[in-house]
């Protein structure tokens, strides 16, 4: 795939993840706060230990997407694929969504499933466009003089 489509995917998979990464923080801010102002248990434990496990969920999630988009956008900016351990969080996080998406349907609706499925097409064309870095190594160097390669 050409440098013309698989840096902006990889710039528009890295706004989708920031974006969602947002989204999940303040969504799990508005559930903490609801259920600390509930005031209510559930099976005996306190509503303050579940207030803070829900910012506490919403925060390192949010930090893990706010990772991934990272991850996303210096492959972007460098148009190179991403290392190994930087490719196992990026799968880590479409099969996230793949899970999430799966799940959505049932509980929030066919919008949110089609929202998850496409930043999980993102994610995944970003990945397959960049290939792996022992593919760009492969490539024999061009001699000076010679035409570029088409």
């Amino acid at each position: 795939m050409s440098t013309v489509v698989r840096r902006p995917v990889a710039f528009v998979a890295a706004i989708v993840l920031f974006v969602e990464a947002v989204g999940i923080v303040l969504i799990n801010g508005i559930l903490a706060t609801v259920v600390k102002n509930q005031d209510m248990s559930l099976a005996g434990m306190d509503p303050a230990v579940m207030s803070n496990g829900t910012w506490a969920m919403g925060g390192v999630f949010g930090l893990y997407l706010l990772l991934c988009g990272l991850l996303l956008l210096l492959a972007g900016i460098r148009d190179r694929a991403p290392g190994r351990i930087a490719r196992i969080v990026l799968i880590t996080c479409a099969v996230v969504h793949g899970v999430l998406g799966a799940l959505t349907v049932g509980l929030v609706g066919w919008t949110a499933f089609a929202t998850l499925m496409v930043v999980l097409g993102l994610i995944v064309l970003t990945l397959v466009a960049y290939g792996t870095r022992s593919d760009e190594s492969a490539k024999p160097a061009a001699e000076p003089g010679a035409p570029a390669p088409v």
